[in-house]
This record gives structure tokens, C-alpha cells and sequence, in this order.
């Protein structure tokens, strides 16, 4: 009973670290058009966003897994939470000094924690169960993740661009919002630091395998980063650009069109509540296979039609994104044991495609329009399709 009730309670805990992680983190796509139309920047500059915060899992993602074997899970999240809290306060004297470049500084210390969260939390999850359940396990936790996805888009169409135009600079409207984050952070660090989670020891002899070493010896976790630095930037592309995509399609203002962009996380989150159950029957790699060809299909699609319908079929592509990464985690870090924590630092390093691919498109978009920047997210999709045949191929022998 005392296990049963840790184990509920470290899964709770995982929720709710997955539903700010999601929040904080796509609260960036409300803020890319709102610092685009307040200090009028391009679109490469204004993805610029995107660039700082997940350049930080290139950065940090490897020390972070390295500091985790010896602080263990439950400190790292607790330090994670807090940094994260720090960053949300550092908003307040960015926006009194309206500086654009003092923003990003306060995203990247955000940025940080959140880097930690994630290190901390995918391969606690795993550990907290059965291998072959692993990828269940982690997209049932993240799909309670991407109900903070969902709401941090109407979060900031209502409290932050619908008050842009009656700020006195275009600053003000940010500062409430991360103030009531940064506090929402420091409630669950300390939180977290009171309750007793079940230990998942880390073999540090077996952690100690240089980052050569680990990706000669495991090359499912070679082409893994590959194949999650695709994803992510496909993912990160689409929604960062979501709002204004769909505000050029249809005619509408910036702060009714970022409302869109929650059905693109709600189509996640739809999709990562069904997944945590039919991962259970359908091989990972043969789903991955099918949603990246629907993914690309989307894309396509909706590059090559306007209107509505050009807008619906890109929101279909939170649906197909739904248990990608965590199949693509699962996929990569199977058979690692207790080096799966060094692994996590590792694939979490191929974030940094949410930085470079969203950069990429924001540039094509400057120059050249929509068709050819949405290119970027559908060349993604092939791409993790042709890693999803690799590691089918990989799982039959």
C-alpha cells in the first residue's frame, strides 16, 4: 500500500511538472507574434524566441544529465522548478526597461530550469515501470502535459495580446502573467522538496561512459537525436508560426487567430490520452511510421490549398506529433538500463531543433513566403519517417 501510494504520488508529481513544463514552454508561441508587433521585428527576428529558449537544451542538456547522477531525480527537478521561477521574475525588469534582448536573457534562465525538468522527469518515468510499457507510461504522463499546452494558448490571447494595444509600452501586458508563474513555480519546487518520491537509483559506474562511447555502443540513440531534432523542430515551427499563418489565411487579428493554436496542442493532447492506451498493442516504430507520412501529408496540404482549409489541415498535425517523442525517446534509450539518465542529457540536445528549424523558417518566410518556409516542418516529417523504418527494421531482427 505505502508503494502504491508513493508511485501515485511521483506520478502526480510528473503531471503536474509536465503540465507547467508544457505551459511555460508554449507560452512562447503567444509571445513570438506579441514581441513582433510591439517592437517590430521581422520574422526571423521575432522567432528569435523560440531560438534562445531551445538553443539552451544544446547548451545545458549533457551537464544537466551529468549533474543528475549525482544530485538525483528529485533534486534536479526541484532546482529546475526554481530556476525556471527566476527566469519568470526576470520578466518584471525587462519589461520596466522594455528592451527586447533583456527578454530573451529572462527565457533563457526559463529556459534552463525547463531543460532540467526534462532531463529529471523522461528517464524517471521510465524507470518507474516496465521497459516495454515505457512509451505508454511517458506519453500518458505527457499528454497531462498538453492540457497546459492546450490552455497556454487562450492564457495568452486573453492576457497578454488582447491588452498589446492598451498597454502603455508593449511590455506591460507580460508582466502579471510571468509574476503569477513565477509564484505557480516556487509553490511546486517547494512542494516537490516536501514529498517523498520513490527512489530510481543511477549506477554511476555505468553512467560514466563518455558521450563517444555511449553513442558507439547504443546507435538506436545516435540516430534517435537525429530523428528527435526533426520532430522538435517541426513541432516548435508549426506552432510558433501558427498564430500568424493562420491571421494571413483568414483575414483575422492576431489575438483571435493565436486561439487556433490551441487546437493544435488540444489535437496533442487528444492524441497522447488515446496513444497512452493503443501504445500498449501497436509496435512504436510501425505508428511513428504512419503519423510521420500523415504529418508530411498535412503540411503538404495545407501549403497548397488557403483559407480554412489550409488552416485546419496544419492543426491536424498536433494530432500526428501526439506520441512521437515519446516514441522516438523510448525507441533510442531501450536496453540502456542505468545509462538511460546520461542518454536523456543527450537526446535532449536535439531540442535545439526547435531553435535552428524555427530560425530557418522564419528567414524562408521573410524571403519567401509561406509555401516555401512550411517545406522545413514537411522535410521533418520524412525524415522521422525514415528513422521510424530504421528502428522497425532495428526491432524485427
Amino acid at each position: 500500500m505505502n508503494n502504491q501510494r508513493l508511485y501515485l504520488g511521483a506520478l502526480i508529481c510528473l503531471g503536474v511538472l509536465y503540465f507547467m513544463m508544457g505551459f511555460v514552454t508554449v507560452l512562447n508561441d503567444t509571445l513570438v507574434p506579441y514581441f513582433k508587433q510591439g517592437f517590430h521585428l521581422n520574422y526571423a527576428q521575432s522567432s528569435l524566441v523560440q531560438f534562445y529558449f531551445y538553443l539552451t537544451y544544446g547548451l545545458v542538456s549533457i551537464p544537466a544529465g551529468k549533474m543528475l547522477m549525482r544530485i538525483g531525480y528529485k533534486k534536479g527537478m526541484i532546482i529546475g522548478f526554481l530556476l525556471a521561477s527566476v527566469g519568470a521574475i526576470l520578466f518584471f525588469p525587462s519589461a520596466l526597461l522594455h528592451e527586447y534582448h533583456l527578454f530573451l536573457c529572462a527565457l533563457f534562465v526559463v529556459a534552463i530550469g525547463i531543460v532540467l525538468l526534462q532531463v529529471s522527469a523522461n528517464p524517471y518515468i521510465t524507470a518507474l515501470g516496465a521497459p516495454e510499457t515505457a512509451a505508454a507510461r511517458l506519453t500518458l504522463i505527457q499528454g497531462i502535459g498538453s492540457l497546459g499546452t492546450t490552455l497556454a494558448p487562450l492564457f495568452g490571447a486573453h492576457f497578454i495580446l488582447s491588452k498589446i494595444e492598451g498597454a502603455v509600452d508593449s511590455s506591460q501586458a507580460l508582466v502579471v502573467p510571468y509574476l503569477m508563474i513565477a509564484l505557480v513555480l516556487l509553490l511546486i519546487a517547494i512542494v516537490i522538496w516536501r514529498l517523498k518520491l520513490p527512489d530510481a537509483q543511477i549506477n554511476e559506474r555505468q553512467a560514466r561512459l563518455s558521450l563517444g562511447d555511449t553513442l558507439r555502443l547504443y546507435p538506436k540513440l545516435k540516430f534517435g537525436v537525429l530523428a528527435l531534432f526533426l520532430y522538435v523542430g517541426a513541432e516548435v515551427a508549426i506552432g510558433t508560426f501558427l498564430t500568424n499563418y493562420t491571421a494571413d489565411r483568414l483575414g483575422v487579428s492576431e489575438s483571435s487567430a493565436n486561439y487556433f493554436v490551441s487546437y493544435y496542442w488540444g489535437g496533442m493532447l487528444i492524441g497522447r490520452l488515446v496513444g497512452a492506451f493503443y501504445l500498449r498493442y501497436i509496435q512504436v516504430s510501425k505508428l511513428l511510421m504512419i503519423l510521420s507520412a500523415l504529418g508530411c501529408i498535412a503540411v503538404l496540404f495545407s501549403i497548397a490549398t488557403a483559407g480554412l482549409w489550409s488552416v485546419l489541415l496544419l492543426l491536424c498535425c498536433g494530432f500526428c506529433n501526439s506520441v512521437m517523442f515519446a516514441s522516438i525517446f523510448s525507441l533510442s534509450i531501450e536496453g540502456m538500463g542505468e545509462n538511460a539518465g546520461q542518454a536523456s542529457g543527450i537526446l535532449s540536445t536535439a531540442i535545439t531543433g526547435g531553435a535552428i528549424l524555427t530560425y530557418l523558417q522564419g528567414s524562408l518566410k521573410d524571403s519567401l513566403g509561406w509555401e516555401t518556409a512550411f517545406i522545413i516542418p514537411a522535410l521533418c516529417y520524412l525524415g522521422i519517417f525514415i528513422y521510424a523504418r530504421f528502428a522497425h527494421r532495428y526491432q524485427s531482427k
